[in-house]
C-alpha cells in the first residue's frame, strides 16, 4: 500500500515536472515569435543555465537566450548577449523590447512589493511579458530556500501572490500597489 502511494506520488510529480519543462519551452517560443512579429529584440530576465538541475548536471538549457539575456548570475546566461541588471529597476527604454520572457525569477522577490516594482519594469520595457514561475504543488520547489513567493499569472497584466511563509495573499497589476485578498 505505501509502496503504490509512494510510486504515484513520483508520478505526479514527474508528470508535472514535465509540463513544466514543455510550458517554458512552449512560452518561450511563443515570447521569441511575438518580438520576431513586432520586429524588436526578445529580452530574457533569467537565463536558460539557471541553477536548476538539467542545466548544471545534464547540461541542457531550460530555455533559449533571447537576444538579450538578464540574470544576477552571469554563469546563468553563458553563452548569451549578457547584461547584468536589477529587475526593478531595468536599464532599458520604455517599449524597447517585442517581449520579455521572464523564467523562474519572480518567486526571488523578498517581498510583494519587490515583485511589484518588477511587473511593472518588465511592462515598461516590452510590449508583451511571458512568465514562468515553479508551481507550489512540486516538492522540489518547497526545498529552495529563496523561494519567497508562491506567483500565480491570473491575467494578461495580473499576478495573484502569497507570501510563502505567512500564506497571505495578493493581487498585483502592473498600475497599483498590491491588494491583499481576504
Amino acid at each position: 500500500m505505501i509502496g503504490t502511494a509512494l510510486m504515484g506520488l513520483v508520478f505526479h510529480q514527474c508528470t508535472h515536472a514535465v509540463k513544466g519543462w514543455h510550458e517554458k519551452v512552449s512560452k518561450y517560443e511563443c515570447a521569441r515569435q511575438e518580438a520576431d512579429m513586432l520586429g524588436k529584440p526578445l529580452l530574457v530576465i533569467g537565463g536558460p543555465w539557471g541553477s536548476g538541475v538539467s542545466g548544471r548536471i545534464f547540461g541542457m538549457k531550460a530555455h533559449g537566450c533571447g537576444d538579450l539575456c538578464v540574470d544576477i548570475d552571469p554563469d546563468s546566461c553563458a553563452g548569451c548577449p549578457y547584461q547584468d541588471a536589477d529587475i526593478t529597476d531595468l536599464p532599458f527604454e520604455d517599449k524597447e523590447f517585442g517581449a520579455v520572457f521572464c523564467s523562474h525569477v519572480l518567486e526571488h522577490m523578498p517581498d510583494v512589493q519587490a515583485l511589484q516594482s518588477a511587473w511593472s519594469e518588465l511592462h515598461r520595457v516590452a510590449d508583451t511579458v511571458f512568465i514562468c514561475v515553479p508551481v507550489k504543488w512540486l516538492i522540489v520547489h518547497w526545498l529552495v530556500p529563496d523561494h519567497y513567493l508562491w506567483v500565480t499569472q491570473v491575467g494578461e497584466s495580473v499576478l495573484q501572490v502569497e507570501e510563502r511563509g505567512a500564506g497571505t495573499k495578493y493581487l498585483v497589476d502592473q498600475y497599483g500597489p498590491p491588494k491583499q485578498i481576504v
